[in-house]
């Protein structure tokens, strides 16, 4: 992990981004007083996620689909309820 300045990351901010993109960390000071961190992000997973993943952890209960009361979408629509 480095630490730089910012007159020394806007001098050489091609050199720092180099670094960052090759996995390394850089810590962004003012008057060596650290501010912000610049790094490298994690790539995203290409990984398909599993069918069933969650299997046995809640249970959907059987009136899923049935109508949601008058009062719930009425707070939904910003109607006040009486």
């Amino acid at each position: 992990m480095v630490r730089i300045n910012i007159t020394e990351a806007k001098n050489h901010l091609s050199k720092y981004l180099r670094r960052v993109k090759k996995g390394e960390t850089i810590i962004l000071c003012e008057r060596n007083v650290p501010f912000a961190e610049i790094g490298p992000i994690k790539p995203e997973s290409r990984q398909l996620r599993p069918i069933g993943l969650d299997k046995g952890r809640f249970i959907v209960p059987e009136n899923i689909n049935d109508p949601l009361p008058d009062w719930l979408l009425d707070a939904f629509e910003g109607k006040k309820s009486e």
